[in-house]
């Protein structure tokens, strides 16, 4: 049951891509996982429950447990904040996830639904405290400058990470310059941290 589910939601997760949020019909999702209507409605009672286990699914590695994943595959906090950033490979590329037009939707176009703001709240409430956590290591430890709160310097990731989303939704990648902004963007953050073109090569 539990492959069967997995299942499921990877087919789904391809429906919410290709048609968006309010597009995807519970119906696209039963084609696409080549199940019954039964079957489907045996995991999920609706669309939106559907797409709320996607989005818990993907950040369902705890805080800690990310940090400290972080912590043992890092070699400095900049190093650090990079990967969270960017992945695995810390660096600036043109790659937006697949999934940000439809989560977009989600939130917008309901936030006046209490459900759906208390639960977007809670997402940001997360992001925030994964960068904001690093931050504050690094300033601690005396990597990072303490010039600016870090709670700041992780909200501004986040907004600049959102407003990327919202440009992809509507521009091409031609247009969007993603990686160009990102670039940009990571200078900011030496800046804002006080990180050296030395030090944030050297560790």
């Amino acid at each position: 049951m539990e492959q069967r589910r997995a299942e499921i939601l990877k087919a789904a997760e391809k429906v919410f891509i290709e048609y968006g949020y309010e597009r995807a019909t519970m119906k696209h999702i039963m084609d696409a996982a080549n199940v019954s209507r039964g079957g489907l409605y045996q995991y999920f009672s609706n669309k939106e429950a559907v797409f709320e286990t996607i989005l818990e699914e993907g950040l369902s590695l705890e805080l800690d447990e990310t940090l400290e994943m972080l912590k043992e595959n890092a070699t400095s906090y900049w190093d650090m904040l990079m990967k969270t950033i960017f992945g695995e490979g810390g660096e600036p590329d043109d790659e937006m996830d697949p999934l940000a037009p439809a989560k977009l939707e989600y939130f917008i176009i309901g936030r006046n639904d209490e459900h759906r703001r208390a639960y977007g709240k809670t997402r940001y409430n997360n992001g925030l405290s994964i960068y904001a956590n690093i931050i504050n290591d690094g300033q601690r430890n005396g990597e990072f400058s303490t010039r600016f709160d870090n709670e700041i310097v992780a909200r501004s990731i986040i907004a600049f990470i959102d407003g990327l989303a919202v440009e992809d939704a509507m521009l091409s990648r031609e247009d969007l310059k993603i990686k160009e902004q990102s670039i940009l963007f990571v200078q900011y953050l030496k800046m804002a941290l006080g990180i050296s073109e030395h030090s944030s090569h050297g560790k």
